[in-house]
């Protein structure tokens, strides 16, 4: 018995090794003092991260995602919010087929949409790139938008919503003053997790760009093409860091298993 979970305890070890391993050396070779990424470093620097920031194209491409991540964000709220609610309060022929539309864009492999939204919303409807983007980032964000209120609808008490019309309350007016403010935490979480989707998003983006116009991962990829340096592992652990502090505040705000429960 022993041995069986010393054999199970090590290959979970060479699990985390194969999944963590390439993270650890990401981040070692972003403080390499020379020019040339490699592993082990050298000689400890923190150069390539001051780089980061004396780049043009980076700052550019970065207000850029920045931009259409929290326009597409709002969009998608503005859509997600009340399609969640439909969802979760009205019970109607074909909601399931709904639900699963709505879903989709996450089930659909990342490059079969991106060449759609190139041959449609921008080949078709010549749609300039920076709105292209905006239409194609909402698209994309909008199942997380659903999926994460749609849970946070799942364990609000309705009946609650029923006692203030009851009392007089407008539907409307009981919808802003009593559903919203009971749900706020998983509309922030599911604000984070889609602009996370949004802002590391390269399957639909590298599409949508064009002339002039790039978002921050796909800057990163043109950045590699031309250059070898550890800039790149400097700016993979900024991300890393942040992505890791949005999770965190997800788990704060509703916790991480909340989400399969639906």
């Amino acid at each position: 018995m022993q041995e069986k979970n010393r054999g199970l305890a090590l290959f979970t070890l060479l699990v985390f090794l194969f999944l963590l391993g390439p993270l650890l050396i990401i981040s070692v070779t972003s403080f390499e003092g020379g020019n040339i990424l490699k592993f082990p470093p050298e000689e400890f620097s923190l150069r390539w991260y001051e780089n980061i920031f004396k780049v043009d194209m980076f700052l550019v491409a970065f207000k850029t995602s920045i931009l259409v991540s929290l326009a597409g964000n709002l969009l998608a709220l503005l859509l997600g919010v009340p399609a969640a609610y439909a969802l979760s309060r009205v019970d109607f022929k074909g909601k399931s087929v709904i639900n699963a539309f709505f879903v989709s864009p996450i089930l659909v492999p990342g490059i079969v949409l991106g060449f759609a939204f190139l041959r449609y919303i921008v080949g078709t409807y010549q749609l300039p790139i920076h709105a292209a983007l905006f239409v194609g980032h909402t698209v994309i964000m909008l199942p997380f938008i659903i999926r994460v209120i749609s849970s946070s609808l799942s364990n609000f008490d309705f009946s609650i919503e029923e006692a203030a019309e009851s009392l007089g309350a407008s539907k409307l007016g009981t919808f802003f003053t009593v559903v919203l403010p009971n749900i706020k935490s998983g509309i922030l979480a599911a604000v984070m997790i889609a602009f996370l989707e949004s802002f590391n998003n390269v399957d639909i983006s590298v599409y949508m760009t064009g002339p002039g116009v790039s978002t921050f991962p796909i800057q990163m990829l043109t950045y590699v093409e031309n250059y070898f340096d550890p800039t790149i592992s400097a700016i993979s652990v900024l991300l890393m860091f942040i992505t890791a502090f949005f999770m965190f505040m997800v788990e704060r705000l509703m916790g991480l298993s909340y989400f399969t429960k639906r």
